[in-house]
């Protein structure tokens, strides 16, 4: 099979792009070639399908829409690289589990070449500081779905954001963690400038035979 179709849908609201994963996802057959599509939303939080909302501390005037990922509650906003990753894992021969772990995989090799050593954490899906005044803080969320072997939703990297709205929420679920973003680790201040690092990566491990 061929690399992943990649989209870049640019900056568009969070609830149309959830409505065409999903129908992207129900139409699909054995013959669909897979897609990443890289998106940056306006502000917003979502909550997975058995979040619970105590963990939406005080979202003020951001919205918050509940979607049919696995996770709890995060933040999705301008300077935020968004991937979501439509694959068929029956085809690649993969568990969901393994889809996690090449997603922190392609995040966690990308900021190497920052010169940022992070590191995933089995009991808590995404990608963290592994070293330094931020060790422990995410830098990365996860959140899949999967319906008829095929993925959807994805990734989200915080690159160059506002990250005062996760003081809203428990990121993730966990009260008290501390959220980072690459431009405070490294002298990389742009999502463009990330997502032509990151790119490679994932696709170096979301493409069979190589």
């Amino acid at each position: 099979m061929p690399a992943p179709l990649v989209r870049d849908l640019g900056f568009r609201p969070l609830p149309g792009v959830f409505e065409e994963m999903q129908a992207f996802t129900a139409a699909r057959t054995a013959d669909t070639p897979d897609e990443v599509w890289f998106v940056e939303h306006p502000p917003v939080y979502t909550l997975g399908m058995r979040a619970d909302r105590s963990h939406l501390l005080a979202p003020g005037d951001i919205p918050v829409v509940q979607i049919d990922r696995g996770g709890q509650v995060t933040y999705h906003g301008p300077g935020q690289l968004v991937a979501y990753v439509l694959l068929d894992l029956k085809r690649l021969g993969w568990t969901a589990r393994t889809l996690v772990q090449t997603l922190e995989s392609a995040v966690i090799d990308t900021v190497a070449t920052y010169g940022i050593e992070a590191v995933a954490r089995r009991d808590a899906p995404g990608v963290y500081v592994a070293s330094g005044k931020h060790a422990g803080a995410k830098l990365g969320a996860v959140g899949l779905r999967v319906k008829r072997h095929c993925s959807y939703h994805g990734l989200a990297v915080n690159v160059a954001m506002d990250l005062a709205p996760f003081a809203g929420i428990n990121p993730c679920g966990y009260a008290g963690l501390e959220v980072t973003q690459v431009r405070d680790l490294s002298s990389v201040d742009t999502l463009a400038r990330f997502r032509a690092d990151f790119t490679p990566h994932l696709l170096t491990r979301v493409t069979p035979g190589r």
